[in-house]
């Protein structure tokens, strides 16, 4: 058909450049004339096609149609008019001249809501359902028959942006597409609008917005949302009218805590938090507004409302003020009618539009990654010195937000001040536990006290659930961009790597791993793993599905991959950092909010990685950290109604008694890596240096506190005395001692009781008739330092065989030569199926024993060797589900399939 578009804006233009794909012809494009040197959206798109563009200031003059005006538009043989968007009143003499008539799209379900200000009064009204119609237009307001109409759910807390975003917009353009197609067909209905229901409501503008204190919560907030962006519901305040804008409705159970602010009318005073001001209903009921704006533009955070101003100008650096000028030149790209861009220019006073605003904060990301704007930014910083000033400040990680404030305990180590948090971390904040409750966490290379810690209460666990399910439910972490979600775990994990150092420090003293070792692996491993989790976040898919059911009929079934809600994770004292990577990474990246327990003997580095979250940008709720006891807190985590997902590591006892609690509490979905009892096989025609230099990495790494560590070694009875004299000679060589001492091999073991359980496991494998060849003993020096140790004639039966030390102990059993399947048996007759592995030159055999190796995890003539995109878990009672790789994401997503019948 030949069509003539009708209007202006961004939405005319989508509409526009989807009815030219489908093949019709565009005669003409009549929009508005270009305001301060600036052509309407519609108008730029038209005039790149070379169709022909008209900027009638008007149609009409004192009431009648201007007939040089309605000449041009019939010289151009439209048979069919579309309005997308139209500002203007056009004639019916052009209404009414195509042969198939005019169709207009209206933001509202007509009849309700008829007028110019449709969405702000579906919202003021509380309606739960939105949408808009495609109607023929007559001479009427609003009152043309109905061509197609599509709904959607009002959310609680949605606004004219977030509804127009999710829905008026991309599928009103769709709506008018196939408006035009089913006139195109001769299918097109004319519904008469019924008057039941009818509404007209007038133009919403800045006189008749103020806000009517005496009405209920909802009502007020529906009021300010109905009336945000535009024209801003205001009231007075301190004696100026101020505009209130970002309103949401709040649990009443919410605790409030702030500066009382008085406002004339209110039921009671305002209450400005560090969330925003709090607003009271007559009914006692509270609302959260997060902006105002003052009668001079200026727009404000509303928790800075008793210190707007005072913050004083930062002075650039020389990289800033690169950044700056390109900044410069994207502002004089935008508003192409200022000659020159200074710091007094003001971006809407120069002429600026909402859509300018959108491209203003995607090209400061595109020359700044971490400086991740939001649209409210602009609106808070018009002028070109208080945008370089904002965006300077949140490169900087001082973006006007509220300060963390760590109540940090400082040790001057390792020739570093490490600066280590000791409080809870919930919501956003370091707090003290309920009661005020601490303990002692101790240093394993002297036994001395690192510092106090936050013991976590009952209590703390529900505050950090209904923190985490806030920020999940209601937060922007929710509603967040997945791309937007991987660019602040890259930032997290860019910050950890800046704080590597600081990092591996921590975690020697806390955990007792040889420092090189945390370097490299406890957190340059961590550091990968958020790296790599991030860059799956915008790729988290679902599938179509072709199915049978319902012929002749046509389906469409798809799937989608959801987040869970709110996990708790519960993590060991081996690897602090790196557990806490493994399974926090994937869970974020999925979508998720987070409530994690550390180790109780180990919590430093978690709470210093909640520290650095905070600093990336994570919003408030998404990750909180409570040390605390496995009885208290991981039972709590456990029986928790509003936990959705657990992750643990750790024992199969603690693994199956986490399980049952929480099948019987909701059901929650849990993934577990508990104990391991991983068989090394080493046959004759292994390249024997690799084989004793990889079976005693297999065993001594990080101290034997490794879950996948090599439980018991298998060697060819030819090779076995050869094997064992090797792995001797080389475990004398090892250095015990400091772990911050960069020469140590081998520092203490994490604690005590452990210590003390090592000395009573060697103690059960003597008194069987296991030959202890060297170790045994403890260290005779501060600390909980415990020898390497090396067993042989280890037989079957025995309790250390088939017992998991989590020690540096090495157990040694011998098999005949070429008895391949019988020592897979062997190997095989356990319980556990974590990790295994295999070493000979013979490619057919290593693989003959890989596939029969029963474990998670194969390892040939290699050992150790994991990686962030590999899939890492067990078989049998070692557990079921996988950290690392893309495995991992399935541990924290659900799958929802959709059938659609069309």
């Amino acid at each position: 058909m030949k069509i003539a578009v009708i209007g202006q804006s961004l939405f005319g233009q989508e509409v526009y450049k989807e009815l030219r794909k489908d093949g019709h012809t565009i005669v003409g494009v009549f929009t508005i004339p270009d305001k301060e040197g600036k052509a309407d959206p519609l108008a730029t798109e038209a005039e790149k096609d070379a169709v022909p563009v008209f900027k009638f200031p008007r149609w009409r003059l004192k009431g009648q149609a201007i007939s040089e005006v309605v000449d041009q538009y019939k010289a151009t043989g439209a048979e069919l008019n579309v309005l997308p968007f139209c500002s203007q009143f056009i004639p019916m003499e052009v209404i009414d001249h195509p042969k198939h008539g005019s169709i207009i799209y209206h933001p509202s379900l007509l009849p309700r809501h008829r007028g110019a200000s449709a969405i702000n009064w579906t919202l003021i009204h509380g309606d739960k359902k939105g949408g808009f119609t495609v109607f023929w237009a007559d001479d009427g307001l609003d009152t043309g028959p109905i061509l197609l109409q599509r709904e959607c759910e009002v959310e609680p807390n949605d606004t004219v942006n977030t509804i127009y975003k999710r829905f008026l917009f991309p599928e009103g353009i769709k709506g008018m597409v196939e408006a035009v197609r089913l006139i195109a067909k001769g299918k097109a209905p004319k519904i008469t609008q019924p008057q039941e229901g009818a509404t007209y409501e007038c133009i919403q503008k800045k006189e008749n917005a103020k806000i009517d204190w005496n009405q209920p919560a909802e009502a007020i907030h529906n009021w300010i949302r109905g009336n945000d962006k535009v024209p801003g519901a205001w009231a007075e305040v301190d004696g100026q009218k101020v505009t209130f804008f970002g309103s949401t409705l709040m649990n009443n159970n919410t605790a409030v805590n702030g500066q009382p602010l008085e406002i004339p009318g209110a039921s009671q005073p305002g209450i400005v938090t560090k969330a925003g001001l709090v607003l009271f209903g007559n009914n006692s009921k509270m609302l959260l507004v997060k902006n105002l704006q003052f009668e001079d533009g200026k727009m404000i955070p509303a928790a800075q409302y008793f210190r707007s101003g005072s913050s004083a100008a930062v002075e650039l650096t020389e990289e800033e003020k690169g950044f700056a000028e390109q900044m410069r030149a994207v502002w004089k790209s935008i508003l192409t009618n200022v000659s020159q861009i200074d710091d007094s220019t003001d971006f809407f006073k120069s002429g600026a539009a909402s859509m300018d605003v959108v491209r203003l904060v995607e090209e400061a990301k595109l020359r700044a990654s971490s400086c991740q704007l939001q649209n409210e930014d602009v609106y808070m910083n018009t002028t070109f010195q208080e945008f370089i000033q904002m965006c300077v400040r949140k490169l900087r990680g001082e973006d006007g937000e509220e300060e963390l404030v760590v109540d940090y305990v400082e040790k001057n180590i390792n020739n570093i001040t490490v600066k280590i948090p000791h409080q809870l971390f919930i919501n956003g904040e370091f707090v003290d536990a309920e009661g005020g409750k601490t303990y002692k966490t101790i240093n394993p290379t002297d036994g001395t006290a690192i510092c106090e810690v936050s013991l976590a209460q009952i209590s703390d666990v529900d505050k950090a659930v209904a923190a985490a399910k806030e920020a999940f439910e209601e937060g922007e972490w929710g509603k967040m961009n997945p791309r937007d979600r991987g660019r602040l775990i890259y930032k997290l994990a860019d910050l950890m790597e800046e704080h590597q150092e600081e990092l591996a420090t921590i975690e020697a003293i806390d955990s007792g791993a040889v420092y090189t070792l945390a370097l490299k692996t406890h957190v340059g491993m961590s550091i990968q793993t958020f790296r790599y989790f991030a860059g799956w976040c915008d790729k988290i898919q679902g599938c179509t599905i072709p199915i049978n059911q319902a012929r002749p009929n046509r389906n469409l079934t798809f799937t989608k991959k959801e987040p869970i809600g709110v996990c708790a994770i519960v993590i060991p004292w081996n690897y602090p950092l790196m557990m806490l990577a493994w399974k926090t990474a994937a869970c974020l990246a999925a979508g998720n909010t987070v409530v994690l327990k550390p180790a109780q003997v180990t919590p430093l580095t978690a709470l210093k990685f909640a520290e650095l979250a905070a600093r990336a940008g994570l919003p408030k709720g998404v990750v909180n950290i409570l040390p605390g006891s496995g009885a208290l807190v991981g039972q709590r985590l456990s029986d928790h109604p509003n936990v959705r997902k657990l992750g643990f590591t750790g024992s199969t006892e603690i693994g199956k008694h986490i399980m049952k609690s929480c099948a019987v509490s909701n059901v929650k979905k849990v993934s577990l890596e508990l104990g391991g009892k991983s068989p090394l096989i080493i046959f004759s025609d292994c390249d024997m240096d690799k084989a004793v230099r990889m079976g005693m990495s297999s065993v001594f790494f990080n101290k034997g506190e490794n879950c996948i560590a090599a439980g018991r070694l298998f060697v060819e009875e030819t090779i076995h005395d050869q094997f064992v004299a090797k792995v001797v000679e080389e475990v004398k060589k090892m250095k015990i001692g400091d772990p911050l001492d960069r020469s140590t091999d081998h520092g203490p073991q994490n604690h005590k009781a452990h210590l003390d359980k090592l000395l009573e496991y060697c103690q059960m494998g003597t008194k069987e008739g296991a030959k202890l060849i060297y170790g045994g003993k403890q260290v005779q020096r501060p600390g909980f330092f415990f020898e390497p140790t090396v067993f042989t004639d280890v037989q079957d039966h025995m309790y250390i065989a088939t017992e998991e030390s989590f020690g540096p102990i090495m157990i040694i059993s011998k098999f005949k030569n070429g008895e391949v399947d019988d020592v897979l048996r062997r190997a095989n007759a356990t319980e556990y199926g974590l990790a295994s592995g295999v070493f000979t030159r013979d490619i057919s055999k290593a693989l003959y024993v890989s596939e029969r190796l029963n474990a998670g995890t194969v390892f040939v003539n290699t050992y150790n060797k994991t990686d962030v995109a590999a899939p890492f878990g067990g078989f049998k009672q070692s557990g079921f589900g996988k950290d690392l790789g893309q495995e991992a994401l399935n541990e924290y997503l659900k799958t929802k399939a959709v059938t659609i019948e069309y």
